[in-house]
C-alpha cells in the first residue's frame, strides 16, 4: 500500500414491458462457467469480507494475499456518496470474477471504512445488439464491479479492493483516487436541471449517420435532439464514442443503451451523442459535452419529464446499472 502502482484505467477515454427482475446472465452460454462466475459475483454481502474492527487499511491489506491489479472504471469522484467502479486483473491480464468489496481510508495507516459490497454488472448484451466494439462472452472484460462509497472530504483517498477467488481465498488490490469538492463539480448532478442542448441527429447530419456515430454499425439513437424532448418525457442521454474510446469497455455501453431502448419503447427517449468534433480527438469536444462540462466519457444522464437529472453514471457501467438509472425517471 505504501508504494501504489498506477492502476490501469478502464474509465472513458472512453412499447414492451420491461422485466426489471430478469437475470442478464441468462444470455451467456452455460458452458465455460462464465455465467456462474458472474451470477455468483453479483450478490456480495458485507459478511463475506473481514470486518474493519478498528484496523487501518494497511492492516487489512496485510491479512489478505496480493497479486491482482485494481483497474479503476470511474474517474470523477466527489465528497459524499459515489459509485466507484473497477475491474480486478490478475498478473496475466485476465479478469478475476468473484464476490468483491471495497475498503477506503484517507491514508494507508488511517482507520479503514468498509467493506462496501461491489456487485458484478454484466457488459454483454444479447447478440442482436452487439456492435463490432461489443463485449462478448469470450471477452476478458465481460463484467465490471461497482460499490457505493462515501468519501467524507475532498483530497486523496486510498482504496483496497478485495475479491474472493473461490473457497474463501481472498485477494486484495490497492488504488489511489482523487476526490473533489461539491463546489468544484460543475457537471449536472441529480436534482439539478439538465442543460437544454441540441444533440446531433440524422437530420442535422443530412443522413450521414457515420458522421455522428462511430459505432459499427451506427445505432438508431439519433432520431431526436435532446433539446426537443427535454422537459416533455424521460430521456436517457448517453455521451460515448465507441470507436475512439481508448479502453475495451467503453464500446459495450452504447450497445447496452440500444438494448435497453428496445425494452422501454416510447416510454423513454434514448439519445446517443458522439464526443469529438468531426470524430477527431485533435479537434476537441463537441458542444453538447462542453455544455455539460464533461472532460471524460462515457457518461449517462437520465432526465425526467420535468427536465431534471435523476441519475448520472460515468465510466464503465453494465446492464443492471443502466436499468436502475432509467427507472429513476419513471
Amino acid at each position: 500500500m505504501a508504494a501504489l502502482a498506477a492502476a490501469m484505467v478502464l474509465a472513458g477515454c472512453g412499447g414492451s414491458d420491461t422485466n426489471t427482475n430478469a437475470d442478464p446472465t441468462e444470455q451467456l452460454p452455460a458452458e465455460g462457467g462464465l455465467r456462474e462466475k458472474v451470477r455468483a459475483a453479483a450478490s456480495p454481502a458485507k459478511g463475506d469480507f473481514p470486518a474493519v474492527e478498528g484496523r487501518s487499511l494497511q492492516e487489512i491489506a496485510d491479512t489478505i494475499g496480493g497479486g491482482p491489479e485494481a483497474a479503476l472504471a470511474t474517474s470523477v469522484l466527489t465528497e459524499g456518496e459515489n459509485r466507484l467502479a473497477f475491474g480486478v486483473i490478475d498478473p496475466e491480464g485476465a479478469f478475476i470474477y468473484g464476490k468483491s468489496a471495497v475498503y477506503v481510508a484517507r491514508t494507508p495507516d488511517a482507520r479503514a471504512e468498509g467493506p462496501f459490497p461491489a456487485p458484478a454488472d454484466l457488459l454483454v448484451t444479447e447478440p442482436a445488439y452487439r456492435s463490432k466494439q461489443a463485449a462478448t462472452e469470450s471477452d476478458p472484460f465481460a463484467a465490471v464491479y461497482a460499490a457505493q462509497v462515501r468519501f467524507r472530504r475532498p483530497g486523496t483517498h486510498y482504496v483496497l479492493t478485495v475479491t474472493d477467488q473461490g473457497a474463501g481465498k481472498l485477494v486484495a488490490a490497492p488504488a489511489e483516487v482523487k476526490v473533489i469538492s461539491d463546489r468544484a463539480d460543475r457537471i449536472p448532478d441529480v436534482g439539478e436541471p439538465a442543460p437544454r442542448v441540441e444533440t446531433d441527429t440524422v437530420a442535422t447530419a443530412k443522413g450521414d449517420v457515420e458522421a455522428i456515430d462511430t459505432r459499427q454499425p451506427p445505432s438508431s439513437l439519433h432520431e431526436r435532439s435532446f433539446a426537443d424532448v427535454r422537459g416533455s418525457k424521460p430521456v436517457a442521454l448517453l455521451f460515448s464514442t465507441p470507436q475512439l474510446c481508448q479502453s475495451r469497455v467503453c464500446g459495450p455501453v452504447t450497445d447496452i443503451a440500444l438494448q435497453t431502448a428496445a425494452e422501454y419503447g416510447d416510454r423513454v427517449e434514448f439519445i446517443h451523442q458522439e464526443v469529438y468534433v468531426g470524430n477527431d480527438p485533435a479537434k476537441g469536444l463537441r458542444p453538447p459535452l462542453q455544455a455539460f462540462n464533461l472532460r471524460t466519457e462515457p457518461w449517462l444522464f437520465v432526465v425526467d419529464a420535468q427536465g431534471r437529472v435523476t441519475a448520472r453514471l460515468e465510466g464503465s457501467f453494465g446492464l443492471a446499472a443502466f436499468e436502475r438509472a432509467v427507472q429513476t425517471a419513471l
